[in-house]
């Protein structure tokens, strides 16, 4: 049975978004979880699933399974969350991937904190959380902690984990910083448009968990990792 998630006076207090392309086997799980999670934590709220050209029905899962599905026929991982982020309607938007490998209940702690309005984005740090074994491999956890740095050094924030797949972001905010990128380097630029406007950027211990089935890895280690690298270096002249 899919949980019933009231909207009172369609005033929506939170939007959890969840880019997807050929998640079958996770995204109805993931969508169902979201939607207990804000159930019990008396929330209003919706889930909006972003098909990125699923070609396996992902799509079609996920609205049997309660979500609001948008499609973005054009390809990557930042144009799928723009997507979102421009439909969503809540207060609070939540962005978590749909491959099970974040658990949103987690997402609490990132809402308390925007709620609170103490912060205006709250990135998950996977190596505080912890990193389940198998989850990430080496090369991608070496890759992560020297962009990090080297994004930290650049926009100096003191942001751990810069590709977190699971953070938070006001409407508001989202609506006043200017998210150009289309692809995995959206991540960075999230925490360098918010660093770069003196935004206060909050962070919470999130843990990675290690995928249930095989698939085929998303994930480009050199061509994503040169990608972000190429953004950081750019920052400046992507601004004028």
């Amino acid at each position: 049975m899919k949980p019933d998630i009231k909207n009172k006076n369609n005033n929506i207090e939170i939007s959890i978004i969840m880019p997807c392309k050929n998640e079958k086997n996770t995204v109805g799980r993931c969508v169902l979880t979201a939607k207990r999670f804000l159930v019990k934590n008396g929330l209003s709220g919706e889930v909006i699933v972003v098909d990125n050209g699923s070609t396996d029905g992902s799509g079609i899962i996920a609205k049997n399974s309660g979500a609001k599905v948008f499609k973005e026929i054009r390809p990557g991982y930042g144009r799928a969350i723009r997507t979102g982020i421009k439909a969503a309607k809540g207060k609070i938007l939540i962005i978590g991937d749909a491959d099970l490998t974040y658990d949103f209940n987690e997402s609490y702690k990132i809402y308390k904190m925007l709620s609170s309005g103490g912060y205006d984005i709250v990135i998950g740090d996977r190596f505080k959380g912890g990193i389940e074994k198998g989850a990430m491999p080496m090369s991608h956890i070496i890759g992560v902690k020297f962009l990090s740095l080297a994004a930290r050094k650049k926009f100096k924030t003191d942001v751990r984990d810069f590709h977190s797949g699971l953070r938070g972001i006001t409407k508001d905010v989202s609506k006043r910083l200017k998210f150009r990128t289309t692809g995995m380097e959206f991540a960075t630029e999230m925490i360098a448009e918010a660093a770069h406007n003196g935004l206060s950027i909050g962070q919470v211990p999130v843990r990675l968990m290690k995928c249930r089935y095989d698939r085929k890895s998303k994930l480009h280690t050199i061509r994503d990792g040169l990608r972000h690298l190429r953004y950081i270096l750019n920052y400046k002249i992507s601004c004028k």
